[in-house]
């Protein structure tokens, strides 16, 4: 896009930008940016709501633009580059399933164009892209829904209910586990020449200019820090966001993270094995990511540990597992206690909260997360996954990044400020350059 069409396609979004406030019964135009694994989801999702019109869909490798319409329907139009179904006039609300590394860019110049946003997580490939991306979404008062679905289950609001009344005692520790065996890995392809149908420089975008290899592209872009987080940001974010909803949280003030790529025989580099250590305000979190090991499968799911008892919760549910009320002198080994030690009475053990257990439909979190998205597109409301708190948890799995690539340096952080306190070189990493002419594009709109 030369400057003189960026100048035209920012003037003319601009003045999109404070469009129609849509009625309950309107129907909404829909395009689809990304058609990959959860691209394709999301179509269905989006399928499923009798107010949503499958408008358009653009995606830079030819066959999944291809599948993208045989989902949507045949009067669905086609683009490979996302800048024309920005300009597309019936398209009023954009579904974002991009790789990481073109998630803030995208969503701030749908912003822009006057678009509404529901955009995949992770919501940023490093953290300042979050600031951009939330004032982008204010100034141009755009609604934008971030896709940590597990926010949206039947079950939180119980969930919230347990905790505000104190069901589990005083939260004190949250633990979070993701563990999978995928060895030996993916391999160790050669680099070559890109398959004719990707346009593999349109898919690099703000990226840097790398030799095409299959793993740079598709898929296995998650496991190279030019794209993504590794699982940090992939799986974290998701987990991350539970304790920042459940505990009203905006950030931790320390993180502390090591690992490496341990396990895999393959060319990635993102970390196979992580354990990241976070300070909250009066609690603490204990992240563990395994590529190279099932764990016994516990590790599923965010596990807070509070005073009365411990309370399990994921997208498909939630449980309660009492702790039992004892004497504290039955927690000291009877052969510790000096001579005369009063004895304790002998009391039978009892729970101290009551179990409780809820579950849900797995795809149900989906469908009404992309609802929430709709009903506040007509009623300009702040979706339950809004921009600033998508930016949040982000950050948080950034931070963790930040301290693993320097070597599991503790990483102090002000979460109002949104600056790293006293190491300008792990500060260094907030921020990332984009590439020629993406830049470009990003200082025209001065966020």
């Amino acid at each position: 896009m030369t400057p003189t069409s960026r100048r035209s396609f920012l003037t003319a979004a601009t003045a999109a930008s404070y469009g129609r406030v849509l009625g309950a019964n309107n129907r909404i135009g829909i395009g689809f940016i990304g058609c990959g694994l959860i691209g394709l989801r999301h179509i269905q999702d989006f399928k499923k709501q009798p107010d949503a019109d499958l408008v358009a869909v653009s995606d830079v490798y030819l066959p999944r633009l291809e599948q993208g319409k045989a989902d949507c329907g045949p009067r669905t139009r086609t683009y490979r580059d996302f800048r024309k179904l920005l300009e597309d006039k019936d398209v009023e609300a954009v579904c974002i399933s991009t790789p990481d590394h073109w998630h803030a860019l995208q969503t701030i110049l749908a912003c822009a164009a006057g678009k509404d946003v529901y955009v995949e997580k992770p919501m940023t490939l490093f953290v300042r892209e979050g600031s951009w991306m939330t004032k982008a979404a204010r100034r141009y008062q755009r609604v934008v829904q971030v896709g940590t679905q597990g926010r949206s289950g039947a079950h939180i609001p119980e969930v919230q209910r347990l905790l505000a009344a104190g069901h589990i005692g005083k939260i004190h520790t949250v633990r979070i586990g993701a563990f999978r065996n995928i060895m030996p890995g993916f391999g160790r392809p050669s680099d070559g020449e890109p398959p004719t149908e990707l346009d593999y420089e349109m898919w690099l975008g703000p990226a840097p200019k790398r030799t095409y290899n299959p793993h740079r592209a598709l898929y296995h872009f998650r496991w190279f820090w030019d794209y993504s987080g590794g699982q940090m940001t992939n799986l974290g974010s998701h987990d991350l966001d539970f304790v920042h909803l459940l505990m009203k949280v905006r950030g931790p003030t320390t993180v502390y993270s090591i690992g490496g790529r341990y396990a895999l025989e393959d060319d990635g580099e993102t970390p196979d094995l992580q354990d990241a250590l976070y300070e909250y305000p009066g609690f603490t979190v204990l992240i563990s990511l395994r590529e190279g090991s099932l764990g016994r499968r516990h590790g599923s799911g965010v596990e807070l540990f509070g005073t009365k008892g411990s309370l399990v919760v994921s997208r498909g549910g939630f449980e309660v597992f009492p702790d039992m009320r004892i004497a504290p002198e039955r927690g000291i080994p009877p052969w510790s206690k000096p001579a005369g030690h009063p004895q304790p009475a002998d009391v039978q053990p009892a729970p101290w909260t009551e179990a409780r257990k809820a579950g849900v439909m797995t795809e149900e979190p989906m469908d009404r997360h992309v609802r929430n998205f709709l009903d506040c597109v007509k009623t300009r409301q702040r979706p339950v996954a809004d921009v600033e708190e998508g930016h949040q948890v982000s950050a948080a799995c950034h931070l963790a990044n930040i301290s693993l690539r320097l070597g599991g340096r503790k990483i102090r952080w002000d979460p109002e400020k949104e600056e790293i306190v006293g190491d300008r070189e792990a500060a260094a990493h907030l921020v990332r350059p984009y590439r020629k002419p993406w830049d470009e594009v990003l200082r025209s709109l001065r966020l």
